[in-house]
């Protein structure tokens, strides 16, 4: 039976992120045949000796860029082996941000190839001809797009059936309905002095959910007003 979701991870540093894959949710998913994920090192595409991915750019300026012809042969060679509908992300910092609807949105799709940048970015043919989608993880830059590429498959992978042991706390996510998720509690109910809400002792569900909600706009009132909260 084919994987609910097959990613592709194309990195200079694919074994940042191969302990990653198998490890907790993940790793049990790809197992379970859940999920298909192929980490490949562009480097396997170069055809010099020296396997060089990277080069000056035209223009002057500091740094390297990553090459185009490597990065082409990898995209096309797996989209001819695997799945040519497959949609290619390049993750990098002057993307769309990734947010829990774009999690949703890549989580309906069968096939995903990231493309990770490295040094000062990638030639800008391969950001037209082959890119559908370019995200970015956050307002900052890290020395490659490796992490910001296991940081998506973890977001988007916990929206594949089967793969969460329980489906419902998708719902209790923060950010859904654009809203911080609720304060929790488990035992003791006395910690220190510091006691559970009575509330919650109740056994009102309806009150219970109340309370809840009344938390979250409170919440992002107070640390994400810049959020656009849904009544």
């Amino acid at each position: 039976m084919p994987a609910n979701l097959t990613i592709d991870v194309l990195s200079l540093f694919p074994q940042m992120v191969e302990g990653f894959v198998r490890e907790s949710m993940i790793g049990r998913a790809c197992e379970r045949g859940l999920l298909g994920i192929g980490l490949h090192n562009i480097r396997d595409w170069t055809t010099d000796k020296h396997h060089q991915t990277d080069d000056r750019p035209f223009g002057g300026g500091p740094g390297m860029l990553l090459k185009p012809e490597p990065v082409f042969a990898a995209v096309e060679d797996l989209l001819s082996r695997q799945n040519a509908n497959a949609k290619v992300i390049y993750l990098c910092p002057d993307g769309e941000p990734l947010s829990q609807k774009v999690v949703k949105e890549l989580a309906q799709e069968k096939h995903l190839i990231l493309l990770s940048g490295h040094y000062e970015g990638i030639d800008q043919r391969v950001r037209d001809t082959l890119i559908h989608r370019e995200i970015s993880i956050g307002d900052y830059v890290l020395t490659n797009g490796t992490l910001a590429a296991a940081v998506l498959i973890d977001a988007v992978c916990r929206y594949i059936p089967g793969v969460l042991g329980e489906e419902m706390s998708l719902q209790q996510d923060s950010f859904n309905d654009n809203l911080l998720s609720f304060p929790q509690y488990t035992r003791p109910y006395d910690f220190r002095g510091m006691k559970v809400p009575d509330i919650l002792l109740s056994g009102d569900h309806a009150e219970i959910a109340k309370w809840r909600r009344e938390q979250q706009f409170l919440k992002t009132k107070n640390r994400r007003p810049d959020l656009t909260i849904k009544d």
